[in-house]
């Protein structure tokens, strides 16, 4: 996945809105919070970082293009970076994405969530 696809794709999910921000990275947000960035490589290859389930990041911390993610994991938070591309299916990031922005989304308050439309049954 590149930049642009990357960007597409998140804009694609609901309720989300965009900066740039900590050094030029791409910041995805929903409810104000963050749920993606894009940038952030040790490489000049692109390097997408997303929230997880305790259960994901446990798998994907030993699992081949991914890592815990630099400044968050450090900190105790559930966050991993993919960062080779090579290693990784374009439909297994998307998945984590779309993950990441659930698990953000449920942390809203409920008048929040309701009023940007998200997990309404």
């Amino acid at each position: 996945m590149d930049y642009d696809s990357f960007n597409k794709f998140c804009g694609a999910l609901p309720a989300t809105t965009y900066v740039v921000q900590w050094g030029n990275s791409h910041v995805w947000k929903v409810g104000g919070k963050v749920f993606a960035l894009g940038g952030w490589s040790d490489k000049k290859q692109p390097a997408f970082t997303f929230k997880t389930s305790p259960l994901n990041f446990d798998f994907l911390s030993d699992y081949l293009g991914y890592k815990p993610a630099p400044y968050f994991a450090n900190r105790g938070m559930k966050w991993i970076q993919q960062y080779d591309s090579k290693q990784v299916k374009h439909e297994e990031l998307c998945y984590y994405l779309s993950e990441s922005h659930r698990i953000v989304s449920l942390g809203l308050s409920k008048t929040k969530q309701k009023e940007l439309g998200l997990n309404q049954l």
